[in-house]
C-alpha cells in the first residue's frame, strides 16, 4: 500500500477524480444519502489516501484548525474493503498528518454512531449527545495527542 497526504492544490486532476469517485460511492450510494458530499472544506485540507493496484483502499481528510471546529478534524473517514484493518490504519495516519503537519494537540470528529468503537479503540472520547446528520445517527468525539480523554458527555 502506498500511503500519500496531498494538500487540495497538491492533487492532480485524477487523483482529486478518485477521491470524489470514492466518496460518493461510499457516503451518497451505499448509505442512501443525499447529500453535498463535496463542500467548501475540501480545499482546507490535507487528503490522505491508501493505495493499491485497485485504487483507492482507504481515505480521509484531515482539515485545517478553525474551519469545521476550533481544532482539526478528520472526516470522510472510508476503506473500501472492510474488515481488514484500513478504517484503523487511515485513522491513525489521519492522526498522524494533524500532529506532523498541522501541530494539532487534539483533533475534533462527527463520527458516525456505528464506528465509535473504531474511535474509541483510537482514543477519541464521544463529547456529545447522538445527533442525525443528514439523517445518519453520529456523535461528537475528541482526540488529545498527549492521551488525555475528554469527560464523556
Amino acid at each position: 500500500m502506498q500511503l500519500t497526504a496531498k494538500r487540495f492544490e497538491e492533487l492532480t486532476a485524477a487523483e482529486l477524480y478518485d477521491i470524489y469517485r470514492v466518496r460518493v460511492a461510499v457516503f451518497v450510494v451505499e448509505q442512501r444519502c443525499a447529500y453535498q458530499e463535496v463542500d467548501d472544506a475540501d480545499r482546507r485540507c490535507w487528503h490522505v489516501a491508501l493505495r493499491d493496484d485497485d485504487g483507492i483502499a482507504a481515505y480521509c481528510r484531515v482539515i485545517d484548525p478553525g474551519v469545521t471546529f476550533p481544532e482539526a478534524s478528520i472526516g470522510r473517514v472510508l476503506a473500501t474493503r472492510r474488515r481488514q484493518g484500513l478504517g484503523t490504519r487511515i485513522v491513525r495516519e489521519g492522526l498522524a498528518v494533524a500532529r506532523e503537519r498541522m501541530g494539532a494537540d487534539a483533533v475534533h470528529i462527527e463520527a458516525q454512531t456505528y464506528a465509535r468503537g473504531l474511535y474509541e479503540g483510537l482514543g477519541f472520547t464521544q463529547v456529545s449527545d447522538e445527533f442525525l446528520e443528514d439523517g445518519i445517527p453520529h456523535i461528537g468525539m475528541m482526540w488529545r495527542a498527549d492521551g488525555t480523554r475528554y469527560p464523556s458527555s
